[in-house]
């Protein structure tokens, strides 16, 4: 595109993993590709240095703070590998004028799935049946049933909306709590919204969460909420860690107040509240409800057709937009 080659630092470990095809987009438009030199997460530290002098950039769940940006001067623009920017200072963004873009509806399906298998698990006791089943324990564990249970969704984006459709092949009742409604959808999969989120925890089964982490929405499951589900209800969690507040939740497990809880996100990953991890009514995730051979090739090529775009844009005398 130019006589200097634009830099572009990829951090996901997946990206390109299983088709190599985001990565010869990129190859193929003159850039010069700097891998995750660590193979995992990048500390704020190794993020600081990595992005130094790159001028676009691939993330996942590393650190895009003010701090990191403010060490990437040559930086214009970043492709979330993704949907959630909570680990992107947007407003640091706007004011540099770096544009972000993110891979909306690449992985929905396959989250949805994965909300599915944690709300089986978590109500039939998958885990520890498993367990016990390998130590040659053949007794019967009992579980709740999925079938014409209520089902609470918090949050009707693309994924929220997937696991609604998976749901009625329950015969669920489907509650939905969400600021911005689509009635048109509510009417063709009999979802009824509610305006009162505590009306939605103290009549749901099962509840799933299907929001961004913002200021308003950090530790919305908290103690007051968790005391309204039901002693057989189930809450999971494919969204992000800071939407739940981990010690009311385990305070909740520990001493069943509710049936039980599937988790793909903490707080900080791996968690830092390890007694979390001893309780048996709890499935965990290890932020992989995107990882599907689908979810990762529909993302890596997104993101990279996102900075084939824009380069090609602004090589020509275009704006960051």
């Amino acid at each position: 595109m130019t006589g200097t080659p634009y830099r572009i630092l990829v951090t996901p470990r997946s990206f390109g993993k299983n088709d190599p095809e985001p990565f010869r987009m990129l190859e193929r438009a003159g850039f010069e590709i700097v891998r995750n030199p660590q193979g995992r997460i990048l500390t704020r530290v190794e993020m600081r240095e990595a992005a130094r002098d790159v001028d676009g950039i691939v993330v996942g769940v590393d650190p895009l703070d003010r701090e990191v940006l403010e060490a990437a001067p040559k930086l214009k623009t970043v492709a979330k590998y993704g949907v959630g920017t909570d680990n992107i200072d947007m407003d640091y963004c706007r004011e540099r004028g770096i544009r972000v873009t993110t891979t909306v509806g690449a992985n929905a399906e396959a989250v949805a799935d994965f909300a599915l298998a944690l709300m089986l698990a978590a109500a039939r006791r998958i885990v520890p049946i498993d367990a016990g089943c390998r130590r040659l324990e053949w007794g019967k564990v009992t579980g709740v049933d999925l079938h014409r249970r209520t089902l609470g969704l918090v949050g009707m984006g693309m994924i929220g909306k997937g696991v609604a459709r998976r749901a009625r092949g329950f015969d669920m009742r489907i509650l939905a709590y969400d600021m911005a409604r689509d009635e048109a959808f509510a009417r063709e999969t009999g979802v009824e919204y509610v305006d009162d989120l505590r009306e939605l925890a103290s009549n749901a089964d099962f509840i799933s969460l299907h929001l961004p982490l913002t200021p308003s929405t950090h530790n919305l499951f908290n103690a007051e909420l968790l005391s309204l589900m039901k002693p057989t209800a189930v809450l999971v969690n494919t969204a992000r860690g800071g939407l739940i507040d981990e010690d009311a939740l385990y305070d909740a497990l520990k001493h069943k107040k509710i049936w039980g809880a599937g988790l793909d996100v903490f707080e900080q990953e791996p968690p830092e509240n390890r007694k979390l991890l001893e309780l048996d009514n709890l499935v965990i995730g290890s932020h992989t409800a995107a990882s599907t051979f689908q979810a990762i090739d529909n993302m890596g090529l997104m993101a990279a057709t996102s900075l084939v775009d824009f380069f090609r844009n602004y090589a020509q005398g275009g704006t960051n937009e």
